[in-house]
């Protein structure tokens, strides 16, 4: 006679399942977690165990869905592997399987993970010709429909480095705001306080929102965008109460990058001749910042094209950690950029001239200009079957017919605003 059993799983080996269940991790995260497994054999899905006088040494257990069951944990003991359990506790849960009307019962486990040898003794086949995809929602659901509700989104992981040159930028982005957010106790220790809001300034189309929302994507935290015209729009009472009550409703997040992008609409200077009515929302606007700020994993990102028209209360220290430039891209930066969206036609094309000859391009620029030399090189191969790819004739010409986002003026006012405002 053995000197173990297989029986139905109890409530009172839960405790056990789980140190099974961490067994058969392996270095490698399974398909179904801890919590799913037991929740699935608490409500009544197939389940079973091997156990030795009253130490359960094995567990095998499956979610029924019409006539296939996805085995959802099948894992032994390492001390009492190789020794015909695992088949037979496969063995026993097939039966009951097939009492419930199941027809193919599936697997999905890692290379090499314990119990791969008792199922292929058992008969079952592994399949190389599929892919498995998987999305994980981060968000409950509430959070999910709140998000949805504001307009925002989970920006996806990898755009951080997706971010083609402006090193520059991003060594200043991760020093200064994301690893005093994601090291947050090594931050405390060195009384180091992890930034609430900053501002980013600079010329228009150098990358400000694509720096927020790689900064999103960077912390894991949802992304929500702001946009004062459609704020005056949404509310019959104005854009301050519009705007109190976006705030109101972000509390229902537990974390969240806010982003307001050309924000000098609402937040101009207030003794301004020019001030508009939307300016008049200014006051609401520095009273929502420090309730904002109150409040851990919350990060406020305001972006402006004219930083020196914003109101000197909104820029002050207290309310924003920190004014950071995000200028136009310098020539390594513009190497990068122009790399990137050169795809495979870099290999046959002179980068350092069209570096040279773009100057005052910014990065949206420089992707126009490369999607038209692409374009030129598509049509002449489609008309007159020549077979060649872009040269580099084609981008310059691009270049030469864009007309960029930036000049010489532009540029020497953002110098000035980086010596004035600048605060890292």
């Amino acid at each position: 006679m053995p000197v173990w059993r297989v029986r139905d799983f109890h409530s009172d080996d839960l405790d056990q399942a789980i140190r099974i269940w961490d067994q058969s991790r392996e270095g490698v995260e399974p398909v179904f977690s801890a919590a799913e497994v037991v929740g699935m054999a608490q409500a009544g899905h197939p389940a079973m165990v091997a156990v030795v006088q009253d130490d359960v040494v094995g567990m095998a257990a499956a979610k029924v869905e019409g006539e296939r069951a996805w085995l959802a944990l099948f894992a032994l003991d390492e001390r009492w592997r190789n020794r015909g359990i695992g088949s037979a506790l496969l063995g026993e849960l097939e039966k009951k399987l097939r009492t419930q009307g199941v027809h193919r019962i599936a697997s999905l486990v890692p290379e090499g993970a314990s119990g791969a040898k008792a199922m292929s003794n058992s008969g079952y086949r592994p399949r190389t010709d599929l892919t498995y995809f998987e999305k994980v929602e981060e968000l409950d659901p509430a959070d999910v429909d709140m998000l949805e509700h504001l307009g925002g989104s989970l920006i996806p992981a990898g755009r951080w480095d997706e971010l083609a040159g402006m090193q520059r930028e991003k060594d200043i982005i991760e020093r200064r705001v994301v690893l005093p957010i994601t090291h947050s106790e090594q931050a405390e220790r060195h009384g180091v306080l992890p930034p609430k809001a900053i501002v980013l300034f600079g010329p228009p189309g150098t990358g400000k929102t694509s720096f927020a929302k790689a900064v999103a994507s960077r912390l894991h935290w949802p992304f929500v965008e702001l946009f004062p015209s459609r704020l005056a729009a949404d509310s019959p009472d104005g854009l301050a109460a519009s705007l109190r009550e976006s705030f109101a409703q972000l509390e229902e997040l537990d974390d969240v990058v806010l982003f307001i992008d050309e924000v000098e609409e609402i937040a101009g200077t207030r003794s301004s001749p020019s001030a508009g009515p939307a300016h008049g929302v200014t006051n609401e606007l520095l009273k929502l910042i420090p309730g904002f700020r109150e409040h851990d994993h919350r990060l406020l990102v305001c972006a402006t094209n004219a930083v020196h028209s914003l109101d000197p209360a909104f820029l002050r220290p207290g309310r924003f950690d920190y004014l950071i430039p995000v200028g136009p891209p310098d020539p390594p930066a513009r190497r990068a950029v122009w790399s990137r969206y050169l795809g495979p036609a870099r290999e046959h094309v002179d980068v350092d001239q069209l570096v040279e000859r773009s100057e005052f391009f910014t990065p949206a620029d420089i992707e126009f200009a490369a999607r038209q030399g692409a374009q030129a090189a598509f049509e002449r191969d489609v008309l007159h079957q020549s077979g060649e790819p872009a040269t580099t004739e084609d981008y310059l010409r691009a270049i030469a017919d864009a007309r960029p986002t930036l000049s010489a003026e532009a540029i020497t006012e953002f110098e000035r605003d980086i010596d004035i405002y600048t605060r890292l």
